[in-house]
């Protein structure tokens, strides 16, 4: 047994690593049979400190390192199964990390031999390895603290086009946890009637040799919400290569704010503010949209009639509620009529596509003698009904025309025989 303990012993020195085995006493305890000068330094010692084998493990081990390292000698010697750990050692040229292996040794034992087996322990030193991992860490670790706290959402794909990356904001935008959406397929947070087209978008950008780019601002872009519901966005994409597969991340910009503005805006540029409904321009814009088919369309223009004396006598306010009365008649008029707009002043136009000038005709009749009536409820000011009344100018489409104005100067030549005549008439033009 003692020449076979020598053997270990020469062996343990010649090894660069750090080397040592390990075994019990008399008594149980766990004991250095053997190590060479590394493992020494690998826990902090001097080499040569250690005079005579066997030596006690403690005499090496630090206290803040030894309850690990002696658990898994105690599972090596209990299992007869190699164990590993790693370890670190607070030297004073600062922490040195190791990995350590433990493998039983069973010598060939003599009959009557009560020698117990012994423990090879190998260190190999993973300083370099450990802090690089640590620098990972920590650059993982900001650019999740700075995508999680990016004001936009921020998403990445792999090439099977499943979610690899989902931060805070992105959670926010879509109403879902990050946990829910990690290796799900992206298509679940595009609209439904999008999704088909999504594969073979994503397929050309991949073999695009643009590295990024912006999401066409000409048209609006969609994402979904948990709920069901659209949400307007702004996207620019990006594609790097990770060991061969292509990543793809989206920087999402919620713009709901901005969209409700721009339609607000673009609202106000084709609606009459005080009565809402669609100003000249609108009104121009849509009836030259019919001149390339071939629809018949009719138009008449209206007036209130005498609406300098309702001023006069009731004042402005009482004079914009008369416009928005009118208004408000032919919001829930006869559905022939195509658009209804202000022309300007106390004029109102309509547009009636598909309409004869007899049927125009008729149709404006029945306006005039509703508002004549007062066939209608309004809230008035006064708290009580303003009565008023309009002509109206009746004309149509010649073949061949496609002059909005030409047409309405026909109409209001119309209105013009309609007041000469009396007022509150029609007139065919």
């Amino acid at each position: 047994m003692a020449d076979w303990i020598y053997r270990i012993r020469e062996l343990v020195d010649e090894i660069a690593a750090s080397v040592a085995t390990i075994g019990r006493d008399e008594r149980g305890q766990f004991v250095i049979s053997a190590c060479n000068d590394q493992f020494i330094q690998m826990t902090g010692g001097r080499p040569g400190s250690i005079r005579s084998f066997p030596a006690p493990l403690d005499t090496l081990v630090p206290n803040y390192a030894r309850t690990e390292f002696r658990q898994k000698i105690h599972e090596c010697f209990d299992s007869g199964v190699a164990q590993e750990l790693e370890q670190a050692y607070d030297l004073r040229d600062g922490t040195h990390w190791w990995r350590l292996s433990l493998k039983p040794l069973r010598p060939t034992r003599t009959e009557g031999d009560p020698s117990a087996p012994e423990i090879l322990v190998t260190g190999l030193e993973i300083t370099s390895k450990m802090l690089l991992s640590h620098e990972l860490e920590l650059t993982t670790s900001r650019f999740r603290s700075v995508v999680d706290a990016a004001y936009d959402a921020i998403i990445t794909i792999d090439q099977q086009h499943c979610i690899t990356l989902f931060n805070r904001a992105a959670e926010n935008l879509f109403g879902y946890q990050a946990s829910e959406m990690l290796g799900q397929p992206v298509t679940q947070l595009i609209p439904e009637r999008y999704r088909a087209n999504h594969p073979q978008y994503v397929h050309q950008f991949a073999r695009s040799p643009v590295r990024s780019r912006q999401m066409d601002e000409r048209n609006r872009v969609y994402g979904q919400h948990q709920d069901g519901s659209l949400l307007p966005v702004e996207i620019a994409i990006s594609k790097i290569n990770v060991g061969g597969l292509i990543e793809f991340t989206a920087v999402i910009r919620d713009i709901t704010d901005r969209v409700r503005l721009m339609d607000l805006l673009q609202k106000q540029a084709v609606t009459d503010e005080l009565t809402g409904l669609p100003n000249r321009r609108e009104f121009i814009e849509t009836v030259e949209t019919l001149f390339g088919t071939d629809i018949k369309l009719s138009v008449f223009i209206m007036d209130i009639d005498f609406f300098k004396k309702i001023n006069d006598t009731y004042g402005h306010d009482i004079g914009d509620d008369v416009l928005r009365a009118l208004a408000k008649v032919m919001m829930s008029a006869d559905r022939r009529i195509g658009v209804f707009a202000r022309w300007g002043g106390e004029e109102f136009v309509a547009a009636m596509p598909g309409v004869d000038i007899r049927e125009a005709a008729g149709i404006a009749e029945t306006l005039r003698s509703t508002i004549e009536q007062q066939n209608f409820e309004h809230n008035w000011r006064l708290g009580k009904p303003v009565s008023f009344t309009v002509s109206i100018g009746v004309t149509e489409q010649l073949p061949g025309e496609h002059d909005v104005e030409a047409i309405v100067k026909r109409a209001d030549l119309a209105l013009y025989r309609a007041k000469d005549g009396g007022r509150n008439r029609v007139e065919i033009g």
